[in-house]
This record gives structure tokens, C-alpha cells and sequence, in this order.
């Protein structure tokens, strides 16, 4: 249901690449009033992470967690919620990195049924060691595919 990059044009503007997942609004995901409580679009925003990591990064959140024993949390979220989704929509996430810091990773998700968009938000990540207790540095490799998909964009946007 997703496809690692997606050219999108007109959306923000300029041809830009872009990470898609694609997710239907279930009933899990919704209020008495059948609309998507807003709650839920939290855990749509992370499984869209979740699967750019593993999908167009290569460091998929099990070998993270796991023997890598790191994790990227969120340390700054804004968002902002355009339409209501309903049960039975199908919605496209579409992630875009656009900085990268000495630990932090600040990406660009905006959810679309159809032409309409639904939500827009900044996500700010933090790279850390379990049991640091702070944000650490991001390994080179791990820095360097960050850093292609960004400059991706950059070249794609000038």
C-alpha cells in the first residue's frame, strides 16, 4: 500500500520527492460520529515513519529497538487538522524530510484523500540510545541516508 518515492507536483508547489503510505481509515480510528479522532492521526503519522525508516532508510524500527538498542522519538509535533476523515477513506501519507541536526530529524507529513488535503504537521525526531536519557548524535550511516533523501529534495525543489 505504499510506494517508497512518489513524485508529487502541484502540491507543495514544485516536483518534489516524497515517501507515500497509504492508509484506510478503520473503524479503530474513529468516534461514535464515525470521523477520525484526532488521537488516531498520531498513529498514522508514526506507522508513516515507521515504514519510511524501514522502507527508504533501511533501519526499519525492529533492528532499532532491537539489536541497535536506539529509538526516535518525538520531541516536537505541530499540526494541523484541515478536514475530517471518515470511516472507509483512503488516506495517502506523504513524508518529506527537511532537516537534519546533530541529533534531531525534523520531517514534513500531510495526509490527502483524494485532492483534499486532511492534516498537515512538522514532526521534530531525536536520535537516542536506550538508557541515554538524552539525544545522541546520529551514526554517519544512519546520517548519510538521511541526508540523500533531503538533498533529494533540495535538488528537486530548486
Amino acid at each position: 500500500m505504499s510506494s517508497p518515492t512518489t513524485w508529487l507536483t502541484g502540491i507543495w508547489g514544485s516536483d518534489m520527492a516524497a515517501f507515500t503510505y497509504t492508509q484506510k481509515v478503520m473503524f479503530q480510528h474513529c468516534d461514535p460520529a464515525g470521523i477520525v479522532f484526532y488521537p488516531r492521526y498520531f498513529e498514522m503519522v508514526n506507522a508513516t515513519v515507521e515504514e519510511w525508516f524501514d522502507q527508504v532508510i533501511g533501519f526499519g524500527f525492529p533492528t532499532m529497538h532491537g539489536p541497535m538498542k536506539v529509538a526516535v522519538p518525538t520531541a516536537a509535533l505541530s499540526v494541523a487538522f484541515t478536514a475530517p476523515s471518515k470511516l472507509g477513506d483512503v488516506l495517502e501519507f506523504c513524508l518529506i524530510p527537511t532537516r537534519i541536526g546533530r541529533s534531531s530529524l525534523e520531517l514534513e507529513i500531510t495526509a490527502r484523500s483524494g485532492a483534499e488535503q486532511r492534516l498537515k504537521t512538522t514532526v521534530t525526531l531525536v536520535f537516542t540510545k536506550h538508557g541515554a536519557g538524552k539525544s545522541v548524535a546520529w551514526p554517519d550511516d544512519l546520517r548519510a541516508k538521511i541526508e540523500k533523501e533531503i538533498n533529494q529534495v533540495v535538488e528537486n525543489n530548486a
